[in-house]
């Protein structure tokens, strides 16, 4: 079974690592070409457990506006490729890039909205298939957003 010194000699250093329940989750971004962040998560036992990609459509359907709070966002997502303050809106910004429908699917920009009290407030999924560098990229010009 391997180990966490094998993740990090196939996956590199870790962007983040925190601590969810029991295990210890470390995050492997590959932004914002890759659309995709990977999680290691490692048993107390210093095994293992599983290598998912969190950037998907379901883990997206987990962000409840009003409910979801930050912390349960970087859990789920790992960190963001950009963090951004509009003070004038009092929202916190964090933005991933990704595909929906799978892989190749469709390039988009998920930003997920946060109120200075650490709340998702809205989450937009904004098509990127116009910037898509990929040879014969889509261009569906769809927006998708879900909040207050």
């Amino acid at each position: 079974m391997a180990t966490l010194s094998d993740v990090e000699r196939v996956m590199g250093g870790a962007a983040e690592k925190r601590q969810v329940g029991n295990e210890t989750w470390y995050y492997y971004p590959r932004q914002p070409f890759g659309r995709k962040t990977f999680v290691a998560r490692i048993a107390p036992d210093g095994k293992l457990a599983a290598i998912e990609q969190r950037l998907t459509d379901e883990n997206v359907a987990r962000i409840v506006p009003n409910t979801t709070r930050a912390e349960q966002v970087r859990d789920l997502l790992g960190p963001p490729y950009i963090a951004t303050q509009f003070p004038r809106m009092d929202r916190n910004v964090w933005t991933w890039h990704m595909r929906r429908f799978g892989d190749p699917g469709v390039p988009v920009a998920l930003n997920v909205q946060m109120s200075p009290d650490g709340v998702v407030r809205e989450v937009y999924l904004i098509d990127e298939s116009d910037s898509d560098p990929r040879p014969g990229g889509l261009s569906l010009g769809i927006g998708i957003g879900f909040g207050l």
